[in-house]
């Protein structure tokens, strides 16, 4: 049976859809987190924990909704070894610049090649109203 999920993704400040805007452009097919965080909701709009079949109603962080998505896969990774469709699926031009974006985003964390993310990999389904 598919579950219906909700997933929000942030952005540089609250007013800041890019990254929705690119998963509605068909742009972005994947994102990734931390496999500790991948697991835990996080708020009202934001259920964690995503399997493959999962069907998903994406917000922006403004809490509207914007698209819903489908999981086809989830996968983990390390720092070190970034496969090309998973850089290429954040709209990142190589795997240096997925590590970069990461530890700015990431600053508390001390990534290192063997540090594990988990990539949800996901397609366009429908765009909200």
């Amino acid at each position: 049976m598919t579950t219906r999920k909700k997933l929000t993704f942030w952005g540089a400040h609250e007013n800041d859809d890019s990254l929705v805007r690119a998963v509605i452009a068909g742009r972005k097919t994947v994102t990734a987190d931390t496999v500790e965080d991948y697991y835990q909701g996080y708020g009202e709009l934001g259920d964690g924990g995503y399997v493959a079949g999962d069907l998903i109603d994406v917000y922006d962080l403004k809490g509207r909704l914007r698209c819903t998505i489908r999981a086809r896969e989830v996968r983990v990774i390390t720092f070190g070894a970034i496969p090309e469709d998973v850089w290429r699926g954040e709209t990142l031009t190589s795997a240096q610049e997925f590590r970069d974006v990461h530890v700015r985003c990431l600053p508390h964390l001390e990534l290192h090649d063997g540090f594990e993310f988990v990539t949800l990999h996901f397609e366009l389904v429908g765009v909200a109203g």
